[in-house]
């Protein structure tokens, strides 16, 4: 792009909107922007939106800036495809969000009532309901809004909350930390039997309980197991760095002392808390 072709005021959508169309031109744009699909950025899409978490969790400001542009980028290349197919353009998915928000919130913008959080939870999931049974085609399945390419875990939190509002649910933890000791004993059942594909079902088994458990603790799992691995992550380095401080490797030593330098490692972490 020359300074003709520059857009003014970078920071008005319509700039950005400008850039993708001068990307995506056949014939003078970037080669690579000009043959994606909405297939093939679909993955990047999903990858912007967890760097954005990754942003937030680690409280960098800066970067949260950064990433919301790369995730916002994403929305314009899909909405930009769409126009060229004549499907639909980016006004139109603002349109859309605006429209469904204001549906969505007639406590704010309509004579609706909701006092608290739970009863602004209730009014959008009848109103969601009400949008999804005028769609064309509308499936009544109680889980068909749980999309099937959604990461496990996160699915599996969704179709539990989605069977627990027609009461398929346990009362409360105690009766689910049971079931998950029940999990466990038949997945050492099937280890011990060395049948690899029951194995596999009955870590599943174990995986949707435990997911189970922590919805009733009030503990996102992604977000629990995220923290687990920054930690392992964290407690590694540490152990790498004083590998590296008696001039050795972590290969060099022998599993006991790989164990030590783990137990130091989470030593100093618990001296900064």
């Amino acid at each position: 792009m020359n300074n003709a072709d520059r857009p003014e005021n970078l920071g008005h959508i319509d700039a950005l909107l400008k850039i993708m169309v001068r990307l995506r031109d056949p014939d003078s744009g970037c080669p690579w922007d000009v043959k994606q699909t909405f297939n093939s950025i679909a993955p990047y899409t999903l990858e912007e939106a967890y760097e954005v978490v990754d942003a937030i969790e680690r409280n960098n400001l800066n970067d949260l800036k950064e990433e919301l542009g790369d995730l916002l980028l994403q929305v314009v290349f899909h909405a930009r495809i769409a126009e060229e197919q004549g499907s639909f353009a980016f006004s139109d998915v603002v349109t859309s969000i605006s429209e469904k928000m204001i549906r969505r919130h007639p406590h704010v913008f309509a004579d609706g009532s909701a006092k608290t959080s739970d009863e602004v939870n209730a009014t959008w999931e009848e109103i969601k309901q009400i949008e999804k049974e005028a769609k064309p085609g509308a499936t009544s399945g109680l889980l068909d809004d749980v999309p099937a390419n959604f990461p496990s875990l996160t699915q599996a939190v969704k179709l539990q909350k989605q069977a627990a509002k027609v009461g398929f649910d346990w009362p409360n933890a105690a009766p689910v930390l049971a079931k998950i000791e029940e999990e466990l004993a038949e997945l050492k059942e099937e280890v011990n039997a060395a049948n690899a594909d029951l194995m596999e079902e009955e870590f599943g088994d174990l995986m949707f309980v435990l997911t189970n458990y922590a919805r009733h603790l009030k503990i996102d799992p992604d977000t629990a197991l995220r923290r687990a691995n920054q930690k392992f992550r964290s407690r590694f380095s540490s152990m790498e760095s004083d590998a590296k401080d008696q001039s050795q490797s972590l290969s060099d030593f022998s599993l006991e002392q790989l164990e030590s330098l783990w137990v130091l490692a989470k030593n100093k972490e618990k001296s900064k808390l």
